[in-house]
């Protein structure tokens, strides 16, 4: 199998007095730098801490994300709420990742959320023995896994290409603290430029035979 990494103007207000005439006798080339440097401050700020660029180097998002899609990551979404099923996530390497020596960011959808049971057997993804309903992938997975229960502060996570994606059913569950963001808008390419809305995924209520 191959494993699939994912690792996604400035107003100046003038006084009137003197110091402010003397300011703009300023060398050109020095307003020029900061203006420079300000931006670079600015860009490196929203980066941390509000949204940043991210690309699909892989398949694994597979038909949901293809291979050089260039996305934006939400990086304040979870602060106000927590991660829900069906939203892609960019996240840290896990602790079992870097023993794999894994640096890059990687990028899948959360199935389970905190202290369900997941499971994968027979072509589906059972939550808590219900199974899901999947609009999104292609190919039902062709393993068998689980069941296990999400940890507290952890969420399972698969990738929508089921059988040729590196995910929790290799290396186990991701932490809270090392999600960086939601994957919010793909941007590039431009015939599929448009919001990346979490998929509503309700576990199929079974029939009642009356």
């Amino acid at each position: 199998m191959t494993r699939a990494q994912e690792p996604v103007s400035d107003s100046k207000l003038h006084s009137g007095d003197r110091a402010d005439a003397e300011s703009r006798q300023e060398n050109p080339w020095i307003e020029g730098l900061k203006t420079i440097g300000l931006s670079a401050v600015l860009a490196l700020g929203i980066r941390h801490f509000v949204a940043e660029a991210r690309y699909i180097p892989s398949g694994s998002m597979l038909p949901t994300l293809q291979i050089n899609d260039r996305l934006i990551v939400d990086k304040l979404v979870y602060r106000f709420k927590e991660p829900q099923r069906g939203d892609i996530i960019v996240f840290s390497p896990t602790e079992a990742l870097q023993r794999q020596n894994f640096k890059d960011a990687f990028i899948k959808r959360v199935i389970g959320l905190p202290g369900e049971t997941i499971e994968v057997k027979g072509g589906r993804v059972y939550v808590n023995d219900r199974p899901l309903r999947e609009s999104y992938i292609e190919d039902r997975p062709n393993y068998q896994y689980g069941p296990v229960t999400v940890p507290e502060d952890s969420y399972l996570v698969l990738g929508d290409n089921r059988n040729n994606s590196y995910d929790s059913h290799y290396w186990g569950f991701v932490p809270q603290d090392r999600i960086i963001g939601r994957a919010a808008v793909r941007f590039w390419p431009p015939n599929r430029l448009g919001g990346l809305d979490p998929q509503p995924l309700y576990p199929v209520t079974p029939s009642v035979t009356p």
